[in-house]
């Protein structure tokens, strides 16, 4: 009785702390924003990621009467970008725009990543998914997916496929598929989406995996066809195009959005932006704005929701890289 005494009176001198950190916590969500939010993002200005964010951001900043600056930092496969995030103040003011490539598939890519996706962040909001997709020239003579795929198996390794290279989402996305589909296709990295997309408009390569986002327009323009989207399920607004899924069992490869903040971040703040977020992706104008362009509006549920996905998609995504035998550099 005495010890049970003596550990419950030992627990008292923490209750003044906690209750005054939880308190000064609060203060600071009630008067939160003081100054204008910064957004970093590891995209450079005028990407497909760029220009949603401004979107979402102007629409936000309407809603909490601070302005929200976007800080580009690209380069480094979203290296730069995650670094200088992951270092800033949690003050509640400093917010990271970020990919699939910087909060999961950089951690199984990179031996010594100088920054841990999951450690290093308080998720915040899941904002849109960024389906990929598998497209050909329009004057290809590919005009389904099956096309392609008999196409590779009747001659291994004549089909040229372009990507972002093996340590990139397209890349990864392009290595499963081969598996998959026993496709043989004989897999060719570029340095960026644009100049993979050209070779293909230019017939120098048969096929490309590239984000909807950045290829969706040429497919309208009748340059491109969309053969499949690399996502479970068909995708609104390109109905007529089937998921990879229907024809090879289990490929979910689609790369998303989500804001995140430094670790530490008071959680009233978080707790509030995810609101503001959820708020914005509600509105019927902005999420068609963002399909016209790619990525598909998706209230993103609590941050603790966007917490479990986090890390569901790590375990699931190690798998895959297992699967496709790709080490870390």
């Amino acid at each position: 009785m005495k010890r049970r005494t003596f550990l419950l009176l030992a627990a008292f001198p923490a209750l003044p702390a906690l209750t005054e950190r939880s308190a000064r916590a609060q203060t600071q969500a009630a008067a939160w924003p003081e100054r204008p939010i910064r957004w970093i993002l590891s995209q450079p200005a005028g990407s497909g990621p760029d220009i949603v964010a401004r979107m979402i951001a102007e629409r936000i900043a309407r809603g909490i009467g601070q302005t929200i600056v976007i800080d580009n930092k690209p380069g480094g496969q979203n290296v730069i970008g995650a670094q200088a995030a992951a270092a800033s103040a949690a003050d509640g003011h400093n917010f990271y725009f970020a990919t699939t490539a910087a909060l999961v598939t950089n951690r199984f890519l990179f031996r010594n990543l100088p920054y841990d996706p999951l450690r290093d962040f308080a998720p915040v909001a899941f904002i849109a998914s960024s389906p990929f997709a598998v497209l050909v020239n329009s004057a290809s003579p590919a005009a389904s997916i099956e096309d392609l795929l008999s196409r590779s198996r009747s001659a291994p390794g004549s089909l040229t496929l372009a990507n972002e290279g093996p340590r990139t989402f397209s890349g990864m996305i392009a290595r499963l598929v081969n598996a998959r589909a026993r496709m043989q296709a004989n897999l060719v990295s570029y340095a960026s989406v644009k100049m993979s997309i050209q070779d293909v408009l230019g017939g120098h390569a048969d096929a490309v995996i590239a984000d909807v986002a950045s290829s969706g327009q040429l497919v309208r323009d009748g340059r491109l066809r969309m053969l499949a989207v690399t996502s479970p399920r068909r995708i609104a607004g390109w109905d007529q195009v089937p998921a990879l899924a229907e024809s090879m069992a289990g490929i979910d490869m689609v790369g998303w959005f989500g804001l995140v903040a430094p670790a530490g971040t008071p959680e009233p703040v978080v707790d509030r932006m995810n609101q503001e977020m959820t708020k914005a992706l509600q509105d019927p104008s902005l999420a068609e704005k963002m399909l016209a362009i790619g990525p598909i509006a998706t209230p993103s549920g609590s941050a603790q929701q966007f917490g479990d996905y986090l890390r569901n998609e790590h375990e699931r995504l190690a798998g895959i890289v297992k699967e496709i035998g790709l080490l870390p550099e």
